[in-house]
């Protein structure tokens, strides 16, 4: 959820210096610096992003994926969940559940990994944040050169989960596929997960 600090009932002296972006926009390095800032803030071309209250349904989705990655992830990947990542000076999303290189972790301290460390990222869409979730992020993603997408919906409350893989030359994703109540895929890793286990959670 974009949010607009300024209201009726704020004066400019009562916000944050936050509130108040420097010319041409944050960096990514600015979201480490910021105090007070709310948790799970995201950059998107250079703005902050705040995130809603989380509904059920998306708690539930990421547990689900959560669960199913951590069993299926090879010894050389780790499952991650809402860790930003890098994507350029004034992008830095930060994905529901992402796949990274067991590499990339580097101090309990760290905030954020790098595009080319992540071997897929995951969006839950939210109904506040429809348009990024399925658009802007996914394109983010792809220019990074992030291989693997993959966009769950919901569907009467079961997770329907959209799989991507990117087109390394036209740094775009492709549908390869769409999964209702099982997600069997051999790419980028075995897995098979019954999604509607989601029930039982």
């Amino acid at each position: 959820m974009k949010v607009d600090v300024r209201s009726p009932e704020m004066t400019e002296s009562s916000l944050p210096d936050w509130a108040f972006p420097p010319p041409g926009g944050f960096t990514t390095e600015d979201l480490d610096r910021i105090p007070q800032l709310p948790a799970h803030t995201e950059l998107i071309d250079g703005s902050l992003v705040f995130v809603s209250p989380q509904a059920s349904f998306h708690m539930l989705a990421v547990e689900l994926l959560m669960i199913a990655l951590r069993r299926a992830v090879p010894a050389d990947l780790r499952a991650r969940r809402e860790m930003s990542v890098v994507l350029g000076k004034r992008q830095r999303p930060e994905p529901d559940v992402c796949v990274i290189h067991a590499s990339a972790e580097h101090s309990p301290e760290q905030t954020a990994y790098r595009a080319e460390d992540v071997v897929l990222a995951v969006e839950v869409v939210s109904p506040d944040s429809e348009s990024r979730d399925r658009d802007r992020k996914p394109a983010l993603y792809a220019q990074a050169g992030i291989k693997h997408f993959w966009l769950v919906e919901n569907q009467s409350g079961r997770p329907a989960v959209y799989v991507y893989e990117l087109d390394p030359l036209a740094r775009s994703y492709v549908l390869t596929g769409i999964h209702h109540d099982r997600l069997k895929l051999s790419a980028p890793f075995d897995l098979d997960v019954d999604l509607t286990e989601i029930d039982s959670l």
